[in-house]
């Protein structure tokens, strides 16, 4: 996993409707919540989605945004999005170059690991947290990161 305090890689991938999303132009906007996760659809990776989706107004109130990625298609990433009525795009990384680059490929380059990085808009990784299976340390990680741009 790639250390806070360093550059965040840039990149260009798919998001749900197909639509090319380059990590400098969403920087552009301001901070980035970047979460990385293995698959759409599975109890875990809803449970985490679902629990940014509820926290989505207090995310965008502080000038945050986020975004998703994973090696699905971007047609589960559109099924996924709706059916859990999510605000955010999800980024489809079908050939893993992104999550390789993030260094989040899971052991013997099966799966994916569930990563959270918090990128500035300069590209700078402000922190980040790797938990594969304790999916409340990444909420508690967007909650901190809350707190803190609140008192900015």
């Amino acid at each position: 996993m790639l250390n806070p305090k360093t550059r965040a890689p840039d990149f260009s991938l798919p998001n749900q409707n197909d639509q090319t999303i380059t990590l400098s132009e969403v920087l552009d906007r301001g901070p980035l919540i970047l979460y990385f996760y293995p698959a759409d659809f599975t109890p875990g990776c809803t449970k985490e989605a679902c629990s940014i989706r509820d926290l989505h107004d207090e995310i965008s109130k502080v000038g945050l945004q986020v975004i998703g990625v994973s090696p699905q298609s971007s047609e589960s990433h559109r099924r996924f999005r709706d059916k859990h009525s999510l605000q955010f795009d999800l980024l489809s990384d079908s050939d893993k170059k992104v999550i390789k680059a993030y260094n989040v490929d899971g052991p013997l380059g099966f799966g994916v690991r569930r990563a959270t990085f918090l990128i500035g808009a300069d590209g700078m990784i402000d922190s980040a947290v790797l938990a594969d299976l304790r999916i409340a340390e990444h909420d508690a990680f967007i909650r901190r990161a809350l707190q803190l741009r609140a008192q900015r």
